[in-house]
């Protein structure tokens, strides 16, 4: 009996022994497994660093090698992602959209990246994002979260004073807008930051200059000059121009003249390599030739043409050595209007015809930005996909390893694995939703920026060939030596095109304004062909034109049709009616009917080369309305028939529906 308590303790103890021996085998086995995989991750989160660093490099001078480093960096964190490193990559590459214009694609990683981590920078750069698109109240919202975080330095603590300043001003809340500046102000005293000072006592000024208080404002300004004069000659130049815009605004305009001089020669005495580092420091807005454009508006505004023509031509001079065509564009047209009002009409001609020929330019560039922001916005959305996809694959493999790991503990959480399972699958789909829906409003705004452009360009392309039309009669004029009628009519096509060439910009312009054009069109156009035609504008006395809109130029290229190919070959006077009918609450129709020779007629006159050619204003109109249309749910509905049924005559149907 005795010996067999021996065996049987020696067993016990033998396999106890044995025991022992592999979980001391298996422990090791663990070490070094954990061992192995921390330096696996150390190496991973070395070589994420490494790609952000990348990533900033190419953040301003390629878009598309940043993105692309920064989604090589998400893919090299995979399951090791801590929610700070993951935070990083996300606020880099909201910073690389920001930077590009593509604020809406910014504004959705900077959101990732508060959910993986807050953080004040981020909050910062979200609020400075939301303020560019003009959604002041998430700016105050994600400002307010910064200040309610602890650890901030007193420049951070500023610039959120600053921004909740800029939210609050944005909503139309002066005292709270004011409250913060004053805080922010503050601060940048109390830690002696003079820059910041300089910053908030200008847009304490602009509130002030918002809410017609001028003295006030005007104080503020005097010191923002002095406190931006401490600092480098860039920021100087800025708030000069700024505070000269505000003298323009009020019509001080020799205070804005004397400014925007001094502006002048700070950039000239400043060594030619800085002065090329100034501009490119600079916006368009503060550019040299610029700012000897705002000169030269300003003398026009005091009616001293000579002291502005100077100016204009520098601008001129300037924004051509510079390639900046816009400028060039306003520049060459005020200084035709400025010849023509002093009697110089030569190079008044002169001036015009170098201005319609950098906006055809200026047309052809348009069209290529318009085709590089299609492919970039596709590269660019390629790129955010495949961001997306390997957040979701990132999101899968953890779901994946998390399930393995449940499954190792089966027979103790087989409830709690289910249900994690079930959340982990709505989490997948919630996030595959939310990333369907921001890709889907993104493509939606790009659309509506890719229409905006579009219609830039054919208004860009309408104005010229008015202008080229309009010229002719000019030309008219002068061939038969009719100097008192060349004047009269310059002088009306002068403020014909003023008109037209403020309204170039709208997609819509009041009925009223439109009716204007057209009668002075008219006149215009009856002026040259007396004996060729009589006209009419009848507008219906139910018709409140003031509640209409209308696209601007929209009804004179049907009248030019009318005139030029209709009744310009009639033999005997004919008759021009254009008449605006009441037809319910919500809708007006105006008809356009001439009793010219007809559409069949005009056409079977035409030469073959006339054939061969399309007509700009027409097939322009056309491609307005259906862009506008598109964007406004069929606002304008147009009709061409024969006025009578030998196919004489044309009318003209156009309706016209009232803004909701």
């Amino acid at each position: 009996m005795k010996k067999n308590w021996i065996l049987l303790c020696f067993a016990i103890l033998s396999l106890t022994s044995a025991w022992s021996q592999e979980e001391r085998t298996a422990s090791k086995k663990r070490q070094v497994a954990a061992a192995e995989q921390a330096i696996d991750i150390d190496a991973r989160l070395w070589s994420h660093s490494e790609l952000l660093d990348s990533a900033r490099v190419f953040q301003e001078s390629n878009i598309e090698k940043s993105i692309d480093f920064v989604a090589r960096s998400l893919t090299e964190l995979g399951r090791a992602a801590s929610g700070e490193e993951q935070a990083s990559s996300y606020a880099l590459l909201g910073d690389v959209y920001k930077f590009h214009g593509q604020y809406d694609l910014a504004i959705t990683n900077y959101t990732n990246a508060l959910r993986s981590s807050e953080n004040l920078s981020v909050l910062l750069s979200i609020g400075q994002t939301y303020l560019i698109v003009d959604d002041h109240v998430q700016a105050r919202i994600n400002f307010l979260r910064g200040l309610e975080l602890g650890s901030r330095v007193p420049y951070q603590e500023i610039q959120l004073y600053e921004g909740l300043g800029d939210a609050y001003k944005g909503e139309g809340n002066k005292a709270a807008a004011l409250e913060a500046y004053e805080n922010g102000l503050k601060l940048a005293i109390q830690h002696n930051i003079t820059p910041k000072q300089a910053d908030i006592n200008s847009k304490k000024a602009d509130l002030y200059a918002d809410y017609d208080e001028p003295a006030k404002a005007e104080e503020l300004y005097d010191s923002s000059l002095r406190l931006a004069s401490e600092e480098s000659p860039q920021r100087s130049v800025r708030e000069k121009e700024k505070v000269a815009d505000f003298y323009n605004k009020n019509q001080n305009f020799d205070e804005e003249i004397k400014l925007r001089k001094e502006s002048l020669d700070d950039i000239k005495q400043l060594p030619p390599t800085a002065q090329s580092g100034a501009a490119a420091a600079m916006d368009d807005a503060v550019s040299t030739q610029a700012i000897n454009y705002k000169i030269a508006n300003a003398y026009i505004e005091q009616e001293k043409d000579s002291e502005a023509i100077p100016f204009l031509e520098e601008s001129i001079e300037l924004a051509e050595s510079e390639d900046d065509l816009e400028i060039q564009k306003d520049a060459t047209r005020k200084l035709s209007e400025v010849y023509g009002r002093q009697g110089e009409f030569t190079k008044a001609l002169e001036s015009y015809q170098t201005y319609v020929a950098v906006v055809d330019t200026l047309y052809k560039r348009k069209e290529e930005e318009i085709a590089s922001a299609q492919r970039l916005t596709s590269q660019i959305l390629a790129q955010q996909g495949r961001i997306t996809g390997l957040e979701q694959e990132r999101e899968l493999s953890m779901s994946k390893y998390d399930l393995a790991v449940t499954q190792q503990q089966l027979v103790e959480e087989t409830n709690k694995r289910q249900q994690w399972l079930i959340y982990s699958l709505l989490l997948g789909f919630i996030l595959m939703g939310l990333a369907a829906f921001f890709f889907y409003r993104s493509n939606r705004q790009q659309q509506l920026a890719n229409n905006l452009l579009a219609l830039r360009s054919l208004r860009t392309q309408m104005n010229p060939h008015f202008i080229f039309n309009a010229l002719n009669s000019v030309n008219n004029y002068i061939a038969k030596n009719d100097e008192r009628s060349a004047n009269k009519y310059l002088s009306d096509f002068s403020s014909l095109m003023r008109s037209v060439l403020e309204n170039s910009e709208e997609d819509f312009i009041p009925l009223q304004k439109e009716v204007e054009l057209i009668k002075l069109y008219l006149e215009l156009e009856h002026s040259r062909f007396p004996e060729k035609f009589e006209y009419e504008v009848d507008i219906d006395p139910e018709i409140d034109i003031e509640t209409y809109q209308i696209p601007p130029m929209l009804l004179q290229p049907y009248i030019e049709n009318a005139i030029w190919h209709g009744l310009r070959y009639k033999e005997e006077k004919g008759y021009l009616k254009v008449q605006m009918i009441y037809r319910d609450p919500a809708n007006i129709e105006i008809r356009i009917e001439d009793n010219g020779i007809g559409r069949k007629r005009s056409a079977e006159l035409k030469t073959e080369h006339q054939r061969k050619k399309t007509s700009k204003g027409m097939s322009t109109t056309k491609e307005r309305v259906g862009i506008l249309n598109k964007m406004y749910d069929d606002k304008v509905d147009i009709s061409i028939d024969d006025l009578q049924k030998d196919e004489t005559g044309t009318v003209v149907v156009l309706r016209l529906k009232k803004d909701r």
